[in-house]
């Protein structure tokens, strides 16, 4: 049952996640805590790793919870249901490419989609400070380290926008972000 549940609920994310990975955090989020596989703590260090792993956010998260869930067969279920949908979805999108780029409708459904997907994307990144800045959210009481840490990383990236006018590139911010992380809650 718990290997059809993992079909079940990544097919929905496969299905549902629009925008890519980042946008699709809130939609596995929901599927991953109705299911009871990660906690909340857990499931945010999970996104860490998977965004600090070469690959596809989504596809790295339904591995890892295909594999706590049902080890070898779970994580190619998972995986394999989380690919699925849009793996069938470009077929039929490559195959009728030139008449459905050109339709105005097609056209206007992708222009009202975008910001939307950004809005999911600020949203779910504003979530995950929130949730390690304050220790019990919400309303709990706030974790000084996670916020000094969030706050030096904001100046790093903003900084780095105001200095060199691109900022710093993702692969350096991300690598910025991990070392600041053992160094400083590796040493606690």
């Amino acid at each position: 049952m718990n290997l059809l549940n993992l079909l079940i609920g990544f097919l929905k994310v496969g299905l549902f996640a629009f925008g890519g990975g980042y946008a699709a955090v809130p939609l596995i989020r929901d599927v991953v805590m109705s299911y009871g596989w990660l906690d909340p703590d857990m499931l945010t260090n999970m996104i860490a790793v998977s965004e600090s792993t070469p690959g596809p956010i989504m596809i790295n998260l339904a591995t890892y919870v295909g594999s706590t869930q049902g080890n070898i067969i779970g994580a190619l279920i998972a995986t394999l249901a989380v690919i699925l949908p849009s793996f069938i979805i470009i077929l039929i999108i490559v195959k009728l490419e030139k008449k459905l780029l050109k339709n105005r409708y097609i056209q206007a459904a992708l222009s009202g989609v975008k910001p939307c997907v950004i809005g999911i994307i600020g949203a779910t990144g504003a979530y995950m400070i929130l949730q390690h800045i304050f220790t019990a959210f919400p309303g709990g009481t706030v974790d000084a380290t996670a916020a000094a840490v969030t706050a030096a990383l904001a100046m790093i990236y903003f900084g780095s926008r105001k200095v060199t006018k691109r900022g710093i590139p993702p692969i350096l911010l991300i690598g910025t972000a991990a070392l600041a992380g053992v160094l400083v809650y590796g040493v606690q």
